[in-house]
Order: C-alpha cells, then structure tokens, then sequence
C-alpha cells in the first residue's frame, strides 16, 4: 500500500512505443536529481521504472506515466504510476513470484521491480488494465 504523500510536482507522460522508453527514463533521472537523490538510488529507481514501462508497452500495450516527486514530513521522493488499458493480470500473486513468466523472460519483473523501491502497489482488472504505482525515497 502506498502511504499518503504530498505532492510537489507532477509530469504525464505518454509511452506507446519502444521509442518513448529513453525519453521517459531521461525525465525520470531528471527528477531525481533535482530532488538530490544518490547515484545509487537513482539507479534502482530507474531500473524499476524501465522494467515497470517495459511490461507496460509487451503486455499492456503503452499507457501512461505519471512521474511525481512526493513529499513526506521531510523526506522527498519519486513516485511512479503506470497506467495500461490491456487485459490486465489474471493472477496478482503468481505473477508476483519470483520465477513466474507469461513470456519468456526470466519471471524477475515484478518482484524484483518491488525489491528494488521502497513502496510498490499493483491492481489489475481483466479487460480493463493494470495500474502499479512505486515510489522511491531520497534516503531510502
């Protein structure tokens, strides 16, 4: 579950299409150097996040990204929130184990994608989509 933040500043982005995914990647550091976050935290955050767009545009056919930087009592952080309208994820906690592939991948995606933040949260609806939201603290 994602804890109540504040929001300071919010940037929407679109990713349809492989092209999008640098781009997005670059507008993500950008926010986290500006908040002052560490080399390696910003590394982990955008790992997540290219994994994150990358299941967005194989599964869910593109969506959008909404990229916040957050606020809570002192600490500053990025939040993450992909949105997709493909068909969604049958089984939330099979796909959250580590190991578990639809494709052929090596199944790391999503579990590891949460070890790799400090706040991950996922709902999906058959036929509607996928929403995960992650959020990724300065000193965290």
């Amino acid at each position: 579950m994602i804890t109540a933040l504040i929001s300071l500043n919010k940037d929407n982005m679109s990713v349809i299409r492989e092209q999008d995914v640098v781009p997005f990647r670059n507008r993500v550091k950008e926010h986290a150097v500006k908040i002052k976050m560490g080399l390696v935290n910003q590394t982990k955050l955008i790992t997540a996040a290219s994994e994150l767009v990358r299941n967005m545009l194989r599964y869910g056919g593109g969506g959008e990204v909404l990229i916040e930087v957050v606020s809570r009592g002192r600490d500053n952080g990025i939040r993450l929130t992909f949105n997709d309208k493909g068909p969604g994820i049958a089984d939330i906690s099979l796909a959250m184990k580590d190991g578990f592939t639809t494709g052929k991948s090596l199944g790391l995606g999503l579990p590891g994608t949460k070890r790799l933040v400090n706040e991950f949260d996922i709902k999906s609806e058959l036929g509607k989509g996928t929403k995960v939201t992650i959020v990724k603290w300065v000193n965290g």
